[in-house]
């Protein structure tokens, strides 16, 4: 029985100007500015900027506390979930023509 290996191929792209050019970049077509870190809020939250072959987009990352009261972490949760959709809305050009359609389902329903 004969093996056959399959070698996948990637295009190199040039590192960017804003590249973090070490672990965090892929290297091969992978390329991730160094973390943007907003912690004088009350949580943490990180922006990278990412290339992916030829698409750029924005990472987010946070990190939230949340109350030790369990119906409080839920209305936390639905807010943040609320608001990341509104983010989105506002800086994806192409989630801001969905603006009209009802995404807030599944905020009104109960959690298990």
């Amino acid at each position: 029985m004969a093996r056959t290996i399959v070698r996948i191929q990637r295009a190199e792209t040039p590192h960017t100007t804003w590249c973090a050019r070490d672990h965090r970049c892929g290297g091969v077509d992978v390329h991730r500015s160094p973390d943007i870190t907003a912690d004088d809020i009350g949580g943490r939250a990180w922006l990278t900027r990412v290339r992916a072959g030829d698409v750029e987009y924005i990472e987010i990352r946070a990190r939230i506390p949340l109350h030790s009261n369990d119906n409080v972490a839920r209305w936390q949760l639905a807010t943040a979930l609320c608001l990341m959709r509104e983010l989105l809305a506002e800086v994806a050009p192409r989630l801001a023509r969905l603006a009209g359609r009802d995404q807030q389902r599944g905020i009104s329903r109960r959690a298990a």
